[in-house]
């Protein structure tokens, strides 16, 4: 007799969770608006980027030629050979595993140099004049010689 108690006690508790779901799903359907006006709808932008609901100001309005707006990167000037060459003062320099860094004197970067790119036997604190190139990682130093 208990199972069936149970029974009964679950089915009226499955039937009353029901009846409240149907409740609210009516209430639900009471309190909806059918939808907005266009003007409730609208969301403008202003000057800043942020979303208003105030439409901007007109007299702010600025116009920009389509032309100007540059898609994409930019083409790159070509670079002049004395551009270049640079001047620098080899700030560390490793003679086992044939690699050092170059500090460049105008723009105190620090500039990755290998054994194979320099004719001259470097050493730390010696100036040098050596061409740069862009490598997989970052700058590199070719065709340094020191500075006499």
């Amino acid at each position: 007799m208990a199972g069936t108690w149970n029974k009964r006690e679950r089915e009226n508790k499955k039937q009353q969770e029901r009846k409240q779901k149907e409740e609210r799903r009516q209430e639900r359907k009471e309190n909806a608006k059918k939808g907005k006006s266009l003007d409730e709808m609208m969301a403008y932008l202003d000057e800043n980027g942020n979303i208003s609901s105030v439409p901007p100001d007109p007299r702010k309005k600025i116009t920009i030629n389509a032309e100007d707006i540059e898609i994409g990167v930019p083409k790159q000037k070509p670079l002049n050979p004395e551009d270049l060459i640079r001047k620098g003062v080899v700030t560390f320099f490793n003679h086992e595993k044939g690699y050092g860094f170059i500090k460049d004197s105008r723009t105190q970067e620090s500039i990755f140099v290998h054994i194979n790119s320099s004719a001259d036997e470097l050493k730390e604190h010696s100036r040098v004049i050596f061409e740069v190139e862009s490598g997989p990682r970052g700058l590199n130093a070719v065709n340094v010689k020191i500075d006499r």
